[in-house]
């Protein structure tokens, strides 16, 4: 089964970022944080995040995707 991101399964859920915080007891801009991978939440509320989405923290890709736009991985 293909990984999840925080914001993925939150999308998913129909749920807007001050709902989906408000739900597990954080501030908006920490769950904004996690969902870009700023900062990584603590275990007890990867807990909260795992119930709130119903899922696994396994199943979670805790690091979003980031586009690398034009980049061809070559140093110069």
């Amino acid at each position: 089964m293909e990984k999840l991101t925080l914001k993925k399964y939150r999308l998913l859920s129909d749920l807007t970022q001050e709902e989906a915080a408000k739900s597990i007891g954080v501030s908006k801009e920490a769950l904004s944080n996690w969902e870009r991978g700023v900062t990584f939440p603590k275990p007890p509320s990867i807990d909260k995040l795992c119930e709130l989405y119903d899922t696994n923290y396994m199943l979670i890709n805790f690091y979003p995707d980031i586009p690398l736009n034009g980049m061809s991985g070559r140093a110069s």
